[in-house]
């Protein structure tokens, strides 16, 4: 049984250096999974088990070999992993494929020269993968069209709140700002308004950090600037262990990331049985 996790983490977006729409706590988040997921074997920290992406080597190209390389000779009972952290957005469906317009996007190192990684693109490279193959996307970026990605700072003593939201490019963005009555869409399928969504037939399971209409936030935690999903993510399922379902392990998230009072609300998609099953298994 092979265990392959792709983690990537952006901070640094183009041009390298100061300039891009950088963030602050996403190779810290990387660092947290990667140690997560490793000390809990889930996953290996072997360069043969385990391929790490940051910054300016997160680049559109990289990040589709590398998930090429996750898929690639997958079998029944493998554990595959492809975690994100960084910019997400959102541009209208050009191929006409979805029902409400509009495709999610994650946005690599250089999105802004070589373009964003849309929802089509993974379909299509998850439409390979077998049957009976573990694959969990977990991606801690906004999902939201509210454009929303400003710092936000709370009542005095409060730390600051970064929303993970990068407007798309205006040659397709326009068309968005032009009709705002477009329904917004999770990535990959559609969702409700449930914490988890069942999904038939779906191939992977997702992890998101976020609902379609919020941002995913990063703050200040314990002294350094991480993914507020990230971080519940990584406690709770340290906390709870491998025993815990994902439909718990969803729950329980979403429990210390509203006592800690963010908004966000993380959404967890998949087939009835793999919301049923043990983490990772």
């Amino acid at each position: 049984m092979a265990k392959k996790a792709l983690l990537v983490g952006i901070n640094d977006y183009a041009p390298v250096g100061a300039g891009g729409p950088d963030l602050r706590g996403c190779v810290n988040d990387v660092r947290d999974m990667a140690n997560t997921l490793s000390v809990m074997g889930i996953v290996p920290a072997i360069p043969g088990a385990m391929q790490i992406l940051t910054d300016a080597r997160a680049t559109r190209a990289a990040i589709i070999n590398g998930l090429k390389w996750l898929i690639k000779g997958a079998g029944r009972g493998d554990v595959l992993i492809f975690y994100y952290s960084g910019h997400g957005s959102q541009v209208v469906d050009l191929n006409g494929d979805e029902p409400d317009g509009r495709d999610e996007t994650i946005c690599p190192h250089d999105f802004a020269s070589a373009g964003m990684i849309k929802d089509d693109d993974f379909n299509a490279l998850f439409a390979a993968v077998p049957a009976g193959v573990n694959l969990d996307v977990i991606l801690d970026s906004c999902h939201s069209g509210s454009g929303t990605r400003d710092l936000q700072l709370a009542s005095a003593g409060t730390a600051m709140v970064v929303a993970r939201y990068v407007e798309p490019p205006i040659d397709v963005g326009f068309f968005i700002d032009a009709a705002p009555s477009l329904p917004v869409r999770g990535l990959f399928r559609r969702r409700d308004l449930k914490a988890a969504v069942t999904v038939p037939a779906l191939k992977h399971v997702l992890w998101a950090g976020c609902r379609d209409n919020q941002t995913s936030a990063e703050t200040n935690i314990g002294g350094a600037i991480r993914g507020v999903f990230t971080y519940h993510f990584c406690k709770a399922l340290r906390g709870a262990g491998l025993a815990i379902t994902r439909r718990k392990l969803d729950a329980q998230v979403s429990v210390n990331i509203r006592a800690m009072g963010q908004a966000q609300v993380p959404q967890l998609e998949g087939t009835a049985a793999s919301l049923g099953e043990r983490v990772f298994t």
